[in-house]
Parts: structure tokens; sequence; C-alpha cells
């Protein structure tokens, strides 16, 4: 007897919670699907779905807000938008970690002092380096001649160890000191100032986000469920000079950008 009371009583507790839900969700006069994000954002942020943990099904979650499918499925899909659940086809929807570095663009921050500001040490390994002829693009963009040798210097930045960026930066060799390649030092901006009189003012950047990619991801030990940020920087110095052209592919489960936009 007392055992189907205990039951009685968790079930009535259930289902009043469903209601409380329910009803303030219903409470709200916001369109529905934003409602549900702003819940099932509360409810990450409680810890209530935790990062990496698979949500409960379609069926399931609608059930329990008091929903159809259809505006739930809205919801997720602006949820997946924002970065902070990821649907694998197949498998099921799951709550994205919150990534570690995050920086804004309108400022020339290094990778470094990301992972610094982070409370981590930032580290390098180079993968390759090796000089070429410019192609008709590379002469376009550097405003180089044909006998330039152009630079290309592959790297992973790391971040107490773990691999987290995949770099490959162009530059005019003749910009850099001899001795950059076998020195490894990791700042090209540095370099560049101290070879002679270039500063690089700004860069012009296109953010590109992507899937798996074949080469880059296992390199920084991505699996196929996670995206990376492609970052291409176009560097110009003082005189509107190109001088550095980056292509850098961050995990995007580490990497968050933003912009502060102002009312003109």
């Amino acid at each position: 007897m007392n055992r189907l009371v205990g039951m009685f009583n968790i079930r009535c507790l259930i289902l009043y919670c469903m209601v409380v839900i329910e009803l303030s969700i219903k409470a709200d006069h916001r369109h529905l699907y934003l409602q549900v994000i702003d819940h099932l954002k509360a409810d990450i942020e409680k810890g209530i779905y935790r990062e990496n943990e698979k949500l409960p099904s379609e069926f399931e979650l609608s059930k329990k807000l008091g929903i159809s499918r259809a505006t739930l499925r809205e919801a997720l899909r602006l949820l997946e938008e924002e970065n902070i659940i990821i649907r694998r086809h197949g498998v099921g929807t799951f709550v994205n970690p919150k990534p570690v570095f995050t920086s804004g663009i309108e400022q020339l921050s290094s990778i470094s002092s990301m992972i610094e500001n982070a409370g981590m040490t930032p580290g390098t390994i180079f993968m390759n380096a090796a000089e070429s002829t410019p192609t008709d693009d590379e002469i376009e963009r550097f405003q180089c001649d044909k006998d330039d040798q152009v630079l290309t210097i592959e790297r992973v930045r790391t971040a107490d160890g773990e691999p987290v960026v995949y770099c490959i930066d162009k530059v005019l060799a003749k910009h850099l000191p001899a001795h950059f390649v076998q020195n490894k030092e990791v700042s090209i901006f540095t370099s560049l100032e101290q070879a002679g009189d270039i500063h690089v003012a700004y860069a012009v950047t296109y953010i590109d986000p992507i899937g798996y990619h074949e080469q880059v991801s296992p390199i920084l030990n991505c699996g196929r469920e996670t995206a990376l940020l492609i970052l291409k920087q176009v560097h110009y110095d003082d005189n509107d000079q190109v001088v550095l052209y980056s292509k850098n592919y961050f995990r995007a489960d580490k990497f968050s950008f933003h912009v502060i936009r102002k009312r003109v």
C-alpha cells in the first residue's frame, strides 16, 4: 500500500512540474519558439542538460513543454544556429560545450593572448615552411614582383598542449628576418615590424563555418561532429599595402567571436 502511495505521489509531482512549465510558457506572450529557446537555455545553464549530453527526443521534449513538434523544431534550429546545440543525423541532439576562448574581432588580438586570457599556456607546433614563386593572385594581392618569394608557414597553436588552431600564413619572404623559420619564432607581426618599417595597422576578416575537414580536423583532434571556424584575414600596413594573408582554422567548440555594433 505504501509503495502504491509513493508511486502516486511521484506521478503527481511529475504532472505538477509539467503543468508549471506549460503554464509558465503560456503566460509569456512572445512567440512560442522564443519562449522554448529561453527555457532550454535556462535548463542548460542550470545543468539540467550538461555539455555533450544528449537531449530527450523531440516527442519527449514537446510533450514535456506542452508544445507542438513544429514549434520545438524551430526552437532547436535557432539554438543550433547559435551553436548551443548540435543535431547529429540518426543519433540525436546534443548540448555543445561552451567555447573556452572568446574574443571581439574589432581588435587585432593574437591567438596567444586569447589563450593566455583564458588562463592557459599557449604553444606552437611548426608543421612546415616553404618558399615559392608567387601566383598571379599573390602578385596582385601583395603587389609584388614575379621574382619575389612567398613564404608559406603552417603551424598548430596549442592551449595547455592541446591543439586548438591550425594556421596557414603567407608573407613575402623579404619582409621577415632570415632566421625566422630556423628560430621558429611565433609572432609574425613582431617579426615583420622588427625586420623593417612595416607596421600592421588593420585587417579585413572573413569568417566561414565548416564541418569536418579531411586534413585539418584530424590535426586538431576533432571528430566528425566538431565544426570549425575559418578566419581568412588580409592584413594591411599603414600605407594600405597587404603584408600578410592568414587562413586560420579554429575549433568551434573552443572559440567564439563577436563584434560590437553601434548605431550611426
